[in-house]
């Protein structure tokens, strides 16, 4: 991007300080979604995300329509385990799955984190995981969760074992 430095309203030569200030109240190009979150899934994760769980596992899961390019709730399910979740979930579509999650300390402590679970099925159409991988950011950030885990492998990848895993030990 060439600036046009004479465009400045001064009779000097511009600064350092000028140009930062010039840049700064330049406009920057809003971002393009590929796919959109509409307004009634956007309250569907705020309700979930403040729910109030005292035991169990508990999952929404959102979809991506293809021909409207939009996300669509699911299904949400409480108290499920993880191998019954994996059971759910088709084998041949993607999809995005906000877990809370029971979560057993080796201190003997409870909690109840948030986890994107990325359903993404080797056997999935290609067209449908590449707008499921373009919209996964997006779709994190509005869901306002940080932990990831990646599922790509079926039902089989999707246990216990590896979500205690990365909730425990990050990995």
């Amino acid at each position: 991007m060439r600036i046009s430095w004479h465009l400045l309203p001064t009779t000097r030569v511009p600064s350092q300080r000028d140009k930062i200030r010039f840049l700064s109240a330049t406009p920057l190009p809003i971002m393009s979604h590929t796919v959109d979150i509409p307004q009634s899934v956007k309250d569907s994760l705020r309700k979930f995300r403040f729910a109030r769980r005292n035991e169990g596992s508990a999952a929404i899961v959102i979809k991506i329509n293809k021909q409207k390019l939009i996300m669509e709730e699911v299904e949400q399910f409480d108290n499920i385990s993880i191998e019954e979740l994996a059971e759910e979930l088709p084998e041949n579509s993607p999809r995005y799955v906000v877990l809370s999650y029971e979560l057993n300390h080796p201190d003997g402590r409870k909690s109840f984190p948030l986890a994107l679970i990325n359903w993404a099925p080797t056997s999935s159409e290609i067209s449908l995981l590449t707008l499921h991988a373009s919209a996964l950011l997006d779709f994190q950030t509005t869901a306002d969760v940080s932990k990831v885990i990646e599922i790509r492998e079926g039902p089989e990848a999707l246990t216990t074992e590896v979500v205690d895993a990365k909730l425990l030990g990050g990995k």
